[in-house]
């Protein structure tokens, strides 16, 4: 997928969703971030909750790389990309990521 294509097929879904997507594909590769963080980067201190859940509906994982956001506490948290939570542990492995607070 391309990001004009993504983009576009964006706006087929709630503006709170597309926000924690867009923000979740500037998470570095090789690097993780909090349901937290991505909260406060989109303004919404207070929606780790629904932050996750936005992530839970990402049905453009892993373009959109939900498996870099965790848990403030380091762990791992869930994972609703194809192969499930063995798949987000792969995709970390592959970018050489321990789980680590942020």
């Amino acid at each position: 997928m391309t990001l004009k294509k993504l983009k576009k097929e964006i706006k087929k879904y709630p503006a709170f969703y597309a926000k924690v997507w867009m923000a979740a594909l500037k998470i570095p590769y090789g690097e993780t971030r909090s349901y937290k963080w991505l909260a406060e980067k989109i303004g919404r201190p207070n929606s780790a909750r629904a932050v996750a859940l936005a992530l839970k509906k990402n049905p453009f994982a892993p373009f959109v790389p939900c498996h870099r956001v965790i848990r403030s506490d380091g762990s791992l948290g869930g994972y609703s990309g194809p192969g499930g939570i063995k798949a987000k542990i792969r995709l970390l492995k592959k970018e050489k990521i321990k789980s680590q607070k942020r």
